[in-house]
């Protein structure tokens, strides 16, 4: 094995052992959280200034997947301090290298979302707490609109954003050990095709089955472009298939749908920039991929007893058919633009279509899809953040088409923010990553080469 290999067999196994750790010693997750924090910011503050946004990128990602494992456990700061903690490593590293000018859309993107603050203030009542729905509310795109006025056109090596993507999934390493220690028999917590609490660690199956599904997508490509012997193949195989497992039990389809659209979009680009021998190869590794699917699934299917077929046939433990595939998502969408329709220059401010429904229904429900968010807070504005959003990233790709995760990184922001919302900080950040100049690693030339000026 050479350096790289022992490295990452290293990284694996502290992974295991803090996912043990956090399960069996509870008073260790908040000094562990407070030291993954401290040891980052020393590394952006040491780091070298040509190695300043690798080391923002590689504490933000690092944060980002950690964040459900800590939530679940309550073993964060609060609730929502991984989105702050990406601002505030993203501002750090915006005082060192500054931002480029062509980010600029982003800065109107963040001043266009202040009117909802204003509208807030305006129509919440008593009963919904200002500060902290707002705050709930627009976090996630604050860290997103930050995080790319940083990232967009900083320079990286298809080396380095590798290797990011490992800070990134590492964490859900430690989240998959967690979860089999908290379930380690789904049969006996099975309760029928809805999402399942249980297999999730006790915690909202839908941010679970995300963080477990963007693990998915970060080991496929490690599957693909960083497993060039048997035993990393083996590895990493196995890995993929446990996280797919771990996702798929719970019950929630939304990570699992947006992984799969990922990796789709991923193997395309993938694809069609490799050469004609790359592709030989990477028909074979698709082939051991293919493989893996099928035996997750039916371990999957065995498991669960039949249920997740059920559940992925959108149908319900007696095996009747389910009158709504998208569990009230449709519902609420369309209350979302019918409150667009109503408000439609300024919306109802940050967090108004929750205050409508506690007056309406007697209770507070949240919207689970952005989009929808976007146009029914923020109106007309919102209409025009959701284009600066689409078309700034496409425009900018017309122009550097180096990045080979770029569509794969919009599709799961897409993806994630249409059955999520914004409730974690891993689709606001895999956005603004979309914006990276990624550069190929450059070869070493070989000594019988003549100097440039002789060339």
């Amino acid at each position: 094995m050479n350096k790289e290999d022992i490295r990452y067999f290293r990284l694996l196994g502290i992974h295991v052992i803090i996912g043990f750790l956090v399960y069996f010693v509870p008073p260790l997750r908040n000094p562990m959280y407070l030291f993954g924090i401290i040891y980052f910011f020393i590394r952006i503050i040491l780091a070298h200034p040509s190695h300043k946004t690798l080391e923002v990128l590689r504490a933000c990602c690092y944060i980002v997947g950690a964040e459900v494992l800590f939530r679940m456990t309550n073993g964060g700061l609060f609730y929502e301090a991984s989105k702050y903690l990406v601002i505030l490593f993203v501002l750090f590293g915006t005082f060192y290298n500054g931002i480029k000018g062509g980010a600029y859309p982003y800065f109107i993107y963040l001043i266009l979302l202040v009117p909802a603050v204003v509208m807030a203030s305006i129509n919440l009542d008593y009963d919904i707490r200002f500060r902290s729905s707002v705050a709930f509310v627009l976090s996630g795109p604050v860290c997103l609109g930050i995080a790319a006025l940083y990232f967009y056109d900083k320079k990286i090596s298809v080396k380095d954003l590798m290797d990011v993507l490992l800070y990134m999934a590492l964490p859900v390493v430690s989240l998959t050990v967690y979860l089999f220690l908290y379930t380690p028999s789904i049969r006996d917590v099975l309760s029928g095709t809805e999402s399942n609490f249980a297999t999730s660690g006790g915690f909202g199956p839908n941010q679970t089955s995300s963080i477990l599904g963007l693990g998915m997508v970060v080991f496929t490509a490690r599957l693909f472009l960083r497993s060039p012997n048997l035993m990393l193949k083996v590895v990493n195989g196995l890995i993929l298939a446990t996280i797919s497992f771990r996702a798929i039990v719970t019950f929630s389809r939304g990570g699992v749908f947006a992984a799969i659209l990922v990796i789709g979009a991923f193997m395309v680009m993938m694809y069609s920039k490799a050469n004609y021998r790359q592709q030989q190869q990477l028909i074979g590794t698709f082939a051991l991929f293919c493989l893996l699917g099928i035996a997750t699934w039916v371990v999957s299917s065995s498991q669960t007893e039949g249920l997740i077929d059920l559940r992925y046939a959108n149908k319900e433990a007696s095996g009747r058919e389910s009158s709504d595939i998208s569990t009230g998502r449709v519902e609420l969408f369309v209350e979302e633009f019918n409150g667009f329709l109503e408000h439609p220059f300024f919306g109802v401010g940050a967090s108004g279509m929750k205050q409508e429904r506690l007056e309406e229904l007697g209770s507070v429900v949240a919207s689970h899809n952005e989009i929808s968010r976007l146009f029914s807070e923020h109106g007309i504005l919102g209409v025009i953040i959701f284009v600066i959003l689409i078309f700034k990233p496409l425009i900018y790709r017309s122009q550097n088409r180096n990045n080979m995760f770029f569509y794969a990184f919009l599709v799961f922001w897409f993806a994630t923010i249409n059955h999520s919302a914004m409730r974690i900080a891993a689709p606001g950040l895999i956005y603004a990553m979309a914006l990276l100049n990624v550069s190929n690693e450059k070869k070493r030339p070989l000594h019988r080469e003549l100097p440039e000026a002789a060339q």
